[in-house]
């Protein structure tokens, strides 16, 4: 067990401590930087002790099912036990709360496309909470084969208080479009940690959309593992009264002539509604030739509402294509407003097409038509709501 009380913050995000004991993370105090703008209390039961038994623990998890449709060639999913030797081998926990999830679950779901496996039509996954009013945990893990190209749609939906963990690994030359929806109902609770392993010219693509939800805090963590890797993150986030949508990334570049970009894009409207964006970029001294750029733009609608908003960079080597990083938080832009309704539109109108544009570029990233519908539809409806 490791000893946390005296030992000293770490210098850099690679020296944090990982493990997947929970015992080895002190009990979280919100005093901490990770935590600092998550409301605890709000977490349920997901920061304590978990289960004590493996029975109590099948119960918990059964709170939360899987569904998905007639899978094509190449795909295969089903579940496997913790011994599955490959659970554990992309992600090791970085706070309690995930730490508690990987000890809590029972099983994992494994999603496994086949080495040069070409899928035309997207794989879509459904998560459904059953119920919030017990903790639920989980754990899934994405295998992408060698060459392998494929797009992948994870849903959460329904009533759930939920601490999963999600494993990615994408083998060398393979490419996964990635996309993660949170439209949970109000009253759900849940904390993820998404890690992706990036192969020798790897590609990923992940789209994180986040709109339903009492609280929603997912933390997003890449790792390459040979040259030519790149990723790509984007997210688009609505917060509504109340809700606290908190959303961090960490991009570690570790090994030379990597790439990632990281665009994410939020919208706030509301009394106490918050948002949390942290971004981490790390360039590891032996990460020459590392190509790096990350921004976050938060739309605030009304009064009552907050975005945090922390790029942060870290670079340990000179070589480097290049790195750079952005942030800005602003309210409605009346110029843009006055100039549609200056040509006839109606001004709730016109506030709804300034808000969609706003978001279009990263929603129109999503390669599923009707996903890319549904998700513009309930923006529109949530402006609506609020007399928009």
């Amino acid at each position: 067990m490791t000893t946390q009380a005296s030992a000293p913050p770490p210098s850099t995000k690679s020296q944090a401590l990982r493990s997947f004991d929970v015992a080895d993370f002190p009990a979280l105090t919100g005093l901490e930087e990770e935590w600092r703008f998550t409301p605890l209390k709000r977490l349920r039961g997901l920061v304590g002790d978990g289960p004590a038994s493996s029975d109590e623990a099948s119960a918990a998890s059964g709170a939360v099912r899987h569904e998905y449709g007639d899978l094509p060639e190449g795909v295969a999913v089903g579940r496997v036990g913790r011994d599955d030797k490959r659970i554990g081998s992309v992600l090791t926990p970085v706070d309690r709360v995930s730490a508690l999830a990987y000890g809590a679950a029972t099983d994992a779901l494994l999603v496994r496309v086949d080495p040069d496996a070409v899928l035309g039509a997207p794989v879509r996954l459904r998560v459904v909470g059953d119920g919030a009013g017990q903790p639920a945990f989980g754990h899934t893990f994405v295998e992408v084969g060698r060459f392998a190209e494929v797009t992948l749609v994870l849903e959460h939906v329904g009533s759930a208080t939920l601490a999963d963990n999600v494993e990615v690994t994408v083998a060398d030359g393979a490419k996964l479009t990635l996309v993660t929806v949170a439209d949970w109902a109000d009253d759900a609770v849940q904390a993820q940690h998404l890690k992706i392993k990036l192969g020798r010219d790897a590609k990923v693509i992940h789209i994180q959309v986040t709109l339903g939800g009492d609280l929603v805090r997912q933390f997003t963590s890449v790792e390459y593992t040979g040259r030519g890797g790149e990723a790509e993150l984007y997210g688009v986030y609505f917060a509504d009264s109340g809700q606290h949508l908190e959303h961090r990334q960490l991009v570690d570049h570790n090994v030379p002539d990597c790439r990632s970009y990281v665009g994410y894009r939020g919208a706030l409207q509301g009394d106490d509604a918050h948002t949390v964006w942290v971004g981490d970029v790390l360039i590891q001294a032996e990460a020459t030739g590392t190509d790096t750029y990350e921004i976050n733009r938060n739309l605030l609608l009304s009064d009552g509402a907050r975005a945090d908003s922390v790029p942060n960079l870290e670079i340990e080597t000179g070589e480097i294509a290049g790195a750079g990083h952005a942030s800005a938080t602003g309210r409605f832009d009346d110029e843009q407003l006055f100039y549609l309704m200056a040509r006839g539109i109606p001004e709730g109108e016109a506030r709804r097409l300034v808000v969609r544009g706003f978001f279009a570029e990263l929603i129109n990233k999503i390669p599923v038509v009707e996903l890319r519908e549904r998700l513009g539809d309930a923006i529109e409806a949530r402006l609506a709501k609020a007399g928009a």
